[in-house]
Parts: structure tokens; C-alpha cells; sequence
């Protein structure tokens, strides 16, 4: 059983500060993206590169661009980038990796393995200076430590935005942009806002065996980075994320009413497959919690572009809800067995 506990890290000082530096480059997004698609070979296709959170922040323009754009898009590992080498890799792909650190091997390395193929290479990542700035060809910062994975999203987000309005996809851009300039208070807020239901899932859960995390669509990196990144990594508790679609293929015989299972949702057009699940798990297990955006209040944002933004909250929230998992156990995030302590 849990005993010892931690105080509660306030929510991040730089939070809207670090947000709203991200959003200052949208601009900067924009003339990069001109410069490849107005360039003699153009946009071929686009590569979302990187490893655990940074992987997981490129999941949500993954879909968007899947979705909506005219040319195809790669969401995948960096070693994996460098081991399947990509048959469409070359002069006319943009390549982004992504690396918080800017010094993840798999993902420098994927880096110069895209330039040395001909690919352009943009890097989104903490600092100007690292390692993965320095190997690709422009960079998109945010200066943080601790505010990462709202910024991350921010600035893909923006890239994708950029890339759909310049290969000419219609849409409201203007209004699309005035959403996200409301974002550093309206995800302040929407922190503010679930403290009581992060910490009674972190209460309920502290010491639960195994917690598996259902999400879906765009929203689907929040659930897998929340069991992968922040149960498994940095709580070293077990966990499994599966896609709510998926889930009734198979995983949902484990369902029993002892079962702790925690169900993301968001409010784009996948939402019926988060709904879907929800019913099943009313009726299945008395150990379900749910953190759905619709509970947020998110205010500057439309009621039809909450969709864009809800796997932005639910990964701010997840975040947020790691704090509460590290105050009510006491196993700080920061401790690690092996990540940065052997060789591996």
C-alpha cells in the first residue's frame, strides 16, 4: 500500500509562458514551409520522427495531415526510420524529429540519415544549440524544462497548419490561428480545472497492479504516453494503452469489475469510438475514470475547432496528472532505474 506521499508540484510557473513562446513562431513555421513547397522539387511527402514524448506530441498532426492532406505522411521511431529506410525518403520529403533533449542518438542519427538522403530536416526540440538543432536545417524551440508537452504540440500543430494552407487545402486558417492564441490561458485553465479529478484518479490508482489506458484518433498519443512515458517510466508502474477501436478485438476480455482502466476522450470525429468503450466499461468494471475535454471550459476556442484542440489538453492534462500519481506515491518523476543511468 502507498504510504508516503509528496507535496504537489504547483502547475508549471512557464506554463503560458513557454506556450505562448511556441505560438510566436508561427510565422517562422510558415516561411520555412514556403521554402520547401515553393523549391523546384516541392513537397513529396512528409516524415514525423522521434522517440517516447516525442513521438508522442507528433501523433495528433499525424492525423490531422493523414486526414487532410495531398500528399502522404510516415509517423514513426527514429531507429526504426533508420532500419526500415523509407523507399520514398529523399529530395522533396520534409522530415521532422523531435528530441526534448536535443541529444537522443536514435533521433540525430535519424537526422543525418534524412539529410544524407536529400531530405529537408526540421527539428523541434528545447534548445537552439543542441545536438538535433545543430543536425537538421531550422529548428523550433521552446526553452523549457518542465513545460513540454503543450509547446511540442503547439509547434507541430503549426507546421501542419503551414504545410496544409501552402499545398493549398481550404480552410480558416485566421480563425484556426485565433484558437490557438487562446491556448496558454485556456490550457492554464483547463489545469486548473481538473486538479480534484487528477487526484482522486491518482488516489484511486496508486496502487493498482496494472492500469490500462484507452484513447483514440488524434487523441490516441495521450493515452500511450501516459502509460509508456509516465506509469511505466517514471512511476515504474504497469500499464497498457490500446486504441478504444481496437480494444474490442481482443483486449477487453481482461475486463473484469476489479479492472482499473482509464479512458481518454477527446471531441474530434473519432469520438464515438472513446464513447463506444465508455458504455462498455459502465457496464464492466467499477474501477473506470475518464478525463474527457468536454468538462473543460477552454474559453477563446470555438465550439467547432475543440476537436483540433483536445488532444493538446488531454496531453497537458496527462502531464498534469503525473504530478498528481508522484504526490500521492512518492516516487518522484525524475527517478529512474535505467533511462540515463546504464548503458543501454
Amino acid at each position: 500500500m502507498t504510504t508516503a506521499t509528496l507535496p504537489l508540484k504547483p502547475i508549471n510557473p512557464d506554463f503560458k509562458e513557454t506556450v505562448s513562446f511556441a505560438l510566436g513562431q508561427r510565422e517562422a513555421a510558415r516561411t520555412f514551409v514556403e521554402g520547401i513547397t515553393g523549391s523546384g522539387t516541392g513537397l513529396r511527402n512528409v516524415f514525423l520522427v522521434g522517440c517516447g514524448g516525442s513521438l508522442v506530441a507528433s501523433y495528433a498532426v499525424h492525423h490531422m495531415l493523414e486526414t487532410r492532406a495531398p500528399f502522404p505522411v510516415f509517423h514513426m521511431n527514429s531507429a526504426e526510420f533508420q532500419f526500415r529506410e523509407p523507399a520514398l525518403l529523399g529530395e522533396g520529403s520534409l522530415v521532422v524529429v523531435a528530441s526534448h533533449t536535443g541529444t537522443t542518438k536514435e533521433t540525430v542519427a535519424a537526422a543525418e540519415f534524412a539529410r544524407a538522403a536529400g531530405a529537408t530536416v526540421a527539428a523541434v526540440t528545447r534548445l537552439p544549440d543542441s545536438p538535433l538543432a545543430k543536425a537538421a536545417h531550422t529548428a523550433f524551440t521552446y526553452g523549457s524544462e518542465d513545460t513540454v508537452a503543450a509547446p511540442k504540440h503547439v509547434l507541430f500543430a503549426q507546421l501542419g497548419h503551414a504545410l496544409l494552407e501552402q499545398t493549398g487545402v481550404p480552410g480558416d486558417y485566421a480563425r484556426l490561428r485565433a484558437a490557438y492564441e487562446a491556448l496558454p490561458e485556456a490550457l492554464h485553465g483547463a489545469q486548473l480545472e481538473s486538479e480534484e479529478l487528477c487526484h482522486s484518479i491518482a488516489a484511486a490508482l496508486a496502487d493498482e497492479d496494472v492500469t490500462y489506458v484507452l484513447s483514440a484518433g488524434p487523441n490516441y498519443g495521450a493515452g500511450y504516453g501516459f502509460t509508456m512515458c509516465y506509469l511505466m517510466e517514471m512511476q515504474w508502474k504497469h500499464g497498457g494503452s490500446y486504441n478504444a477501436g481496437e480494444f474490442f478485438h481482443g483486449a477487453f476480455e481482461v475486463v473484469t469489475e476489479d479492472q482499473p482502466v482509464l479512458l481518454m476522450l477527446g471531441e474530434d470525429g473519432t469520438r464515438p469510438m472513446a464513447e463506444r468503450a465508455k458504455t462498455f466499461l459502465d457496464k464492466y468494471t467499477r474501477k473506470a475514470h475518464y478525463i474527457d475535454t468536454r468538462s473543460l471550459s477552454l474559453p477563446g476556442v470555438p465550439e467547432e475547432l475543440r476537436g483540433e484542440i483536445s488532444p493538446i489538453a488531454l496531453n497537458t492534462l496527462a502531464s498534469r496528472l503525473a504530478h498528481h500519481y508522484e504526490a500521492v506515491r512518492g516516487h518522484d518523476l525524475d527517478k529512474r532505474r535505467y533511462m540515463f543511468q546504464v548503458e543501454y
